[in-house]
């Protein structure tokens, strides 16, 4: 996000990757975690705004502590899953960890073969481990919001900002990517660098790329909404976030809500929302700005008493087949 589109908000976790190195839930919470207690601490009512639903469901609900990654034994059942298909796998995954079986969709061959994975790594079931995490946050009172825009609106707005993005230098960017960190950089997989750098590497034309990352970012918008309508608690808001109507009624939802005084509040895109926290999974907004601004509430009163929140159900792992996995007991 440029500087200039901030207007006077503090953000946090912006440009904190390497492009080198995987980033993960994990290690977003260890950066997000400490920003959110310190707005807090600091008498000011943090954001947490963005996309990635895995990000923020991490955050408050936290992550377990199993075994890392094991490159190995992972690609050894995606073989499975390439040869046998991800319902095999599936079948696999329900031998092991049935309750992660159950919350697992049998095509969702990604979380299928990481649950298969954590289940034999660990010798037990990952929705076991996965009960006993620790939350990040602690004493924290949740308030979840999410906006929904008219479908042609999003689609049009996503279709603009592709554009934007390949008309504001992206094959240079990623030219320049390629050319320090190599053709298979973890970051090259996001939408739009993976497809210019497909581009770059002769496998399709420009204009191919453009529509393939739209392609990817529309199907992208839309698991987002399927992920955030299944989160519990959610206020939901239709309309845009830049449209005053939709900003009134989420400043009037979060004065009944006790969350702000006299302040101004503008809604950014399309999630999850929290009294305590940043930009979900990239960013954090500090609440002390000097203008209001997109994406940010300002608040200048101390905060209120912190109060629990029940549990949420955590995602679930994944297992998998000819690697040995154990009947969960």
């Amino acid at each position: 996000m440029p500087f200039s589109e901030q207007r006077g908000i503090p953000h946090h976790l912006l440009d904190v990757a390497d492009p080198s190195r995987e980033f993960s839930a994990a290690s977003y919470i260890r950066l997000a975690a400490p920003i959110v207690e310190d707005i807090y601490r600091r008498g000011k009512l943090p954001l947490v705004v963005g996309g990635t639903g895995l990000y923020l469901r991490a955050l408050l609900r936290g992550l377990f502590d199993g075994p890392g990654r094991d490159p190995k034994l992972r690609r050894r059942i995606a073989a499975v899953a390439d040869r046998r298909g991800s319902r095999f796998v599936h079948r696999m995954l329900m031998r092991v960890d049935p309750a992660s079986a159950k919350r697992i969709h049998q095509n969702d061959t990604v979380r299928t073969v990481r649950a298969l994975e954590v289940s034999l790594l660990a010798e037990r079931p990952m929705s076991d481990m996965m009960r006993e995490r620790r939350r990040p946050l602690v004493g924290f009172r949740m308030v979840l919001m999410g906006i929904t825009p008219a479908r042609r609106e999003l689609a049009r707005r996503i279709e603009a900002r592709i554009d934007e993005m390949f008309d504001g230098g992206l094959v240079d960017e990623v030219r320049g990517l390629v050319r320090e960190f190599g053709p298979d950089a973890p970051v090259l997989k996001g939408i739009g660098y993976r497809q210019v750098a497909q581009y770059l590497a002769g496998q399709c034309d420009l204009e191919r790329a453009r529509y393939l990352t739209l392609k990817a970012t529309l199907q992208y918008a839309k698991r987002q909404m399927t992920w955030f309508r299944g989160e519990e608690g959610v206020v939901w808001f239709a309309g845009n976030g830049d449209d005053p109507e939709v900003a009134e009624a989420i400043e009037q939802y979060l004065r009944g809500r006790g969350a702000t005084r006299d302040k101004t509040l503008h809604p950014s895109i399309p999630l999850p929302y929290r009294e305590d926290c940043g930009r979900q999974g990239m960013s954090c907004h500090d609440q002390t700005r000097q203008t209001p601004g997109e994406g940010a509430i300002e608040v200048d009163q101390p905060p209120r008493a912190p109060q629990p929140i029940e549990p949420i159900e955590p995602i679930e792992p994944i297992e998998e087949e000819g690697v040995h996995a154990k009947t969960a007991s």
